[in-house]
């Protein structure tokens, strides 16, 4: 049986992410368009809306992390916030 993470996207999952890309950077708060973060290979609906910097940058949670220090903010409350925006979106 093939894993869940190993699926492609469904139409669902992806207008999801398309959404969450419209959002501005949980984190630095930099005008979106913004980079679908994944914290789980094929987790798509918890994605967190990260700019380029906060998202694949030196200080971003693929790097050191420094930014999210700074903004004292965790992957579950960027998942949380990331929620909060898209409910206050639609």
């Amino acid at each position: 049986m093939m894993s869940k993470n190993k699926l492609p996207m469904t139409a669902a999952e992806r207008q999801h992410v398309a959404f969450v890309k419209q959002l501005d950077c949980v984190v630095c708060d930099t005008s979106g368009p913004s980079e679908a973060h994944e914290p789980e290979q094929g987790a798509w609906y918890v994605s967190i809306a990260l700019c380029p910097e906060c998202h694949r940058g030196s200080g971003g949670w693929h790097g050191n992390r420094a930014r999210w220090k700074n903004a004292r903010m965790s992957e579950i409350q960027a998942i949380n916030e990331t929620i909060r925006r898209l409910a206050n979106a639609h």
